[in-house]
């Protein structure tokens, strides 16, 4: 398994990938971690998992639950199982970082504030 991959390692492994605007990189038990960098259209639909974005360059509009937030290279989302989320209006050099991770239908809190 690997520990850690660089940005440059992510971007090559995507530029390999020739189905899917994503590519994995670490797998551990329930966790994984992905480079995704969607172009046109953001077409992804809600996870079973909790997941977690790093924008890792670029902007974007991200759409949550019926919401919109701007983004840009450094912020970090958190989206819970389930939630209607895509990017909108990203930038030609949008990518982020995904984090999934935990059980099928998330982690639940009683007191869950997002956004």
């Amino acid at each position: 398994m690997k520990h850690k991959v660089s940005l440059e390692e992510a971007i090559e492994k995507l530029e390999q990938e020739k189905e899917f605007p994503f590519t994995v990189l670490i797998k551990h038990g329930t966790m994984s971690v992905e480079y995704f960098a969607p172009k046109e259209a953001d077409t992804q639909q809600p996870h079973l998992q909790d997941e977690i974005y790093v924008i890792a360059s670029g902007k974007s509009v991200f759409f949550y639950g019926g919401k919109y937030v701007d983004c840009k290279q450094g912020d970090v989302l958190f989206v819970p199982a389930g939630i209607v989320h895509r990017f909108e209006n990203f930038s030609e050099d949008f990518a982020t970082w995904v984090i999934f991770y935990g059980v099928r239908g998330g982690e639940k809190s009683k007191s869950q504030t997002f956004f």
